[in-house]
């Protein structure tokens, strides 16, 4: 199995995608917010670039959810913290978000078979999800602003060592950016809460006040639900879908 590791969004080309799975990473915060809520009974998530996108979506029982620089959007209903989207306020609901990064990563993975939300919360769900759908796989971390962001690429690298534990480390192959992740993510395992405190991201959550949502973030693998794309809206991938792959 193939597994590519693209550093950031600016480096992505949506035609490399098409016939594969892309599973985007966002760490801090946008793929962890996307689990949380479908977790926490999220009818569904609409991922969008553009607050005016956002608005235009908008119909009557949804919320909208989204930061720019790390703060709510003036009149959204939520920002873009796990935390905010417990199941009293998402339960049933629609969230239409936009973010910085994580919203434009989905968008442009759009033309591949599949796209996945991935994120340190579900990163051996999304090992299985990508065995399951029998594609060659892309991790794209969306990075901050066109810039590679550690957490994500760790979590590329928790997702490849899931990828390693399953198939056998003579059936994973990866490109040397990947091999770098890997190992990264090897060294820093046992600290990672440590070293995303350290890391770009993590300095200006806490300096913004959301070190809860780093907390948050670093957990591992405490959830065996995936995000998957559907008609414009993420959902929780089913396993009858994995079914029908093999």
């Amino acid at each position: 199995m193939y597994i590519e590791v693209v550093a950031n969004i600016g480096e992505a080309r949506s035609d490399d995608f098409l016939h594969k799975t892309v599973i985007v990473v966002d760490v801090i915060r946008a793929t962890s917010t996307i689990i949380t809520a479908l977790i926490n009974g999220c009818k569904a998530i609409i991922p969008v670039e553009t607050v005016l996108k956002a608005k235009e979506l908008y119909r009557e029982g949804d919320l909208l959810g989204g930061e720019r620089f790390c703060k709510k959007i003036p009149g959204f209903d939520l920002g873009n913290s796990p935390l905010e989207f417990t199941k009293e306020v998402v339960q049933g609901k629609r969230v239409i978000l936009t973010t910085t990064n994580g919203t434009r990563g989905i968008q442009k993975a759009m033309k591949a078979d599949h796209v996945l939300a991935g994120a340190l919360l579900n990163s051996k769900a999304c090992a299985e999800a990508a065995i399951a759908l029998k594609r060659d796989t892309v991790i794209l971390c969306a990075g901050t602003q066109d810039v590679f962001s550690l957490e994500d690429g760790l979590c590329a690298g928790l997702i490849l060592e899931e990828l390693v534990s399953a198939l056998g480390e003579k059936h994973v192959v990866t490109n040397d950016f990947g091999l770098a992740m890997r190992g990264c993510y090897l060294h820093a395992k046992n600290t990672l809460y440590e070293t995303l405190l350290t890391c770009t991201n993590g300095k200006k959550m806490c300096k913004s006040g959301f070190q809860a949502d780093v907390v948050s973030c670093t957990k591992t693998n405490i959830t065996d639900q995936v995000p998957i794309l559907e008609q414009d809206q993420m959902v929780l991938l089913q396993l009858s879908q994995g079914r029908r792959a093999f």
